[in-house]
């Protein structure tokens, strides 16, 4: 039997449920119910303008206009701390588990994309060793990769190991590296490159900055920065100088890369993060953004600006800059807060700032102090990626400034062009020809310059020359193929093949002429083109011929004719009494030669024969050739020619065989 108070209990249970349950479960039935919400990781954004950003088992491809082009299903959990590095055409390197993954095909229509595994171990249950940080250089084909109690390890494209390298070596009995304590030493940074020097830039946990060659385990040089803090992080500027950023100081140095030695260093604003990470733009400034609302950027010299484009009373950086696609210019965030204030205890610098009420983003050139645009979210701007497939994910003051920079908003500069391997191909090309084709022309220059006819006499005489020669040339071959039709038709026409024999001879000269002292090219050594047909005479029984080289190109062939009375006994008084007045004669002929070279006479021959008759030298006769030919000289039958030379196969002066009836 209910008691009067279980009645009301029961009642107030009831009244309860009607007028507070019932309606939040009614509501709740009619909206559909919302979708989780995922956080991105960090964001790269490639050369092609897509950016790529992984979170949880999925690594996203977005448009810059926050659309989504693909998405892909991994095996393991994305490490969203280190952000996706470029490893090739349509191909990035992501860490995930401590693992490294290459992820290809990703622009590849139509074509499923394929992951790999670089580095770790496939089973998810096998212990790994945290990975810190990853880079890659495409100069030298590798991956480096700092992995916690192993060292940087080097690592081919493709995943097979190069080289690895511990924070201490012993080279030569000297240790390099960890000398404050070499038991617990490690490196603890992520492994920044420089492109411009090859060179690897990590730290470890001594506060020692390492240079290391990006081809092969070499410390070019080890500085500690432990007065300045033991965290720090290093910025290549890729122009001879290397920025290092302690946050825990809010001090940015500038080292010498040959040397590492420290050419300067600035204060700044307090950072909000240790991972708070400068940019260097293409003219070497680094800019950096402070929780004091300002940005700092710093010259190549040292030279300290400040900028800001709200009032930096309530306003705060907590972000990276992020470069434009120009390379000169960067985006910035600002945020609005409701309220800030700081305080500073040694020389530490601790900010607090209350709810934030916007966030204003801005695109700076600091070389030229200009802002060219800047616009706060939300608002239209904030609106575009509301509607897009953004919209599903948690999105923070990197995110969209990565989007901003991908999609070149506000930005009148040209974009830098990378990695076009077309165009650089084409330029290659185009570089190689033109070299070539200037190293012909010098070398014609040189050549054609030394002749000697250039020398003796002005361009225009030699071209003047080269020029007539040339007609006459012309003038020949068409006489000789009226002279040779001529021929065809009546061969009995002695005078007519008289003719020709002399036309040939003399376009022969001509032509000589023009392929060596009037041609573009070397003077050709005489003594190597013209044939040389050297004659001797055969020996009849009643001579004997005696040839002697008396300097470097003459030769000497005496003639000797023995009377009836010869015996032809060799040992003979007589005979050697000859022989050795035949040595003096010898020798009185090369006296009266003196150095004369056969080369100067040949010239003389060649400057000489300016009228044409140069043929008539060469075949040693004007008129027939039966009245100029010497008694001594046998020949053979036939327009052949016979080369009978002396012992060392050399002579100076040609003949040509003629035919000579007994």
């Amino acid at each position: 039997m209910f008691t009067t108070s279980k009645v009301l209990l029961l009642f107030y249970s009831l009244f309860t449920f009607i007028y507070f349950v019932l309606p939040f479960v009614v509501s709740s039935a009619e909206q559909p119910l919302r979708r989780v919400a995922y956080t991105l990781g960090k964001p790269f954004v490639g050369d092609d303008g897509i950016i790529y950003v992984c979170s949880e088992k999925f690594v996203y491809g977005f448009t810059s206009n926050g659309s989504m082009l693909w998405n892909i299903h991994l095996n393991y959990t994305c490490n969203g701390n280190i952000a996706p590095v470029y490893g090739g055409k349509w191909k990035v390197y992501i860490v995930a588990e401590n693992r490294v993954l290459k992820i290809g095909s990703l622009r590849a229509e139509m074509v499923e994309p394929t992951i790999e595994l670089v580095f770790g171990n496939e089973s998810s249950e096998a212990k790994t060793e945290e990975i810190i940080g990853i880079a890659t250089s495409m100069i030298t084909s590798s991956i480096y990769i700092n992995v916690e109690d192993k060292g940087l390890l080097a690592y081919s494209l493709r995943g097979h190991l190069r080289w690895s390298v511990a924070p201490m070596v012993n080279k030569s009995g000297y240790t390099q590296g960890c000398k404050a304590n070499v038991s617990d030493c490690r490196f603890i940074s992520a492994p920044v490159i420089d492109y411009c020097d090859s060179i690897i830039y990590i730290s470890n946990n001594q506060g020692e900055l390492y240079s290391i060659s990006a081809r092969r385990p070499h410390f070019k040089w080890i500085q500690s920065l432990s007065s300045f803090g033991e965290e720090f992080t290093a910025t290549p500027g890729n122009n001879g100088f290397l920025y290092v950023t302690v946050p825990s100081k809010a001090v940015v140095l500038a080292l010498d890369v040959s040397t590492g030695d420290v050419l300067w260093d600035k204060r700044i604003g307090p950072l909000s993060s240790p991972r708070h990470l400068p940019v260097v733009d293409s003219n070497g400034w680094i800019s950096i953004g402070s929780l004091d609302g300002y940005l700092y950027s710093i010259s190549p010299e040292g030279t300290l600006k400040k900028f800001t484009k709200s009032s930096p009373l309530n306003s705060v950086i907590q972000v990276s800059p992020v470069l434009d696609c120009s390379g000169y210019a960067v985006y910035i965030s600002q945020t609005q807060m409701e309220g800030k204030s700081s305080r500073v205890i040694d020389d530490y610098t601790f900010v607090s700032a209350f709810k934030p009420k916007s966030v204003l983003f801005s695109l700076l050139v600091p070389a030229t102090e200009s802002f060219y645009w800047s616009e706060s979210y939300p608002g239209q701007f904030g609106s575009n990626y509301s509607r897009s497939d953004l919209l599903k994910f948690i999105l923070d003051e990197e995110m969209i400034l990565a989007f901003i920079a991908a999609a070149k908003i506000g930005n009148p500069l040209p974009c830098r062009s990378t990695r076009n391997e077309r165009a650089i191909l084409l330029f290659l090309l185009f570089e190689t020809v033109v070299l070539v084709v200037f190293a012909i022309v010098v070398r014609f220059c040189w050549i054609f310059w030394g002749k000697r006819k250039l020398q003796n006499q002005n361009l225009g005489r030699f071209l003047e020359k080269r020029h007539s020669l040339r007609l006459k040339k012309k003038e020949y071959d068409r006489t000789i193929s009226e002279l040779e039709q001529k021929a065809a038709n009546d061969a009995s026409t002695s005078n007519v093949l008289e003719n020709l024999t002399t036309l040939v001879r003399e376009r022969q000269g001509v032509q000589r002429k023009l392929s060596t002292t009037y041609s573009l090219g070397r003077d050709k050594n005489k003594n190597n083109n013209v044939q040389q047909k050297d004659l001797l005479p055969i020996y009849d029984g009643s001579t004997r011929s005696y040839s002697f080289r008396g300097s470097k190109n003459e030769t000497v062939t005496i003639f000797h004719t023995f009377n009836d009375a010869y015996s032809g006994d060799e040992s003979s008084p007589e005979t050697n009494s000859s022989e050795h007045d035949l040595v003096t004669e010898i020798e009185l002929t090369s006296k009266a030669k003196g150095k004369a070279k056969c080369n100067a006479f040949v010239d003389d021959t060649d400057s000489s024969d300016e009228d044409g008759n140069w043929g008539d030298f060469y075949w040693g006769y004007s008129g027939s050739s039966s009245e100029s030919m010497s008694p001594l000289y046998h020949f053979h039958d036939g327009d052949e020619d016979r080369n009978m030379s002396s012992n060392d196969g050399r002579r100076c002066l040609n003949r040509r065989s003629w035919s000579l009836s007994n």
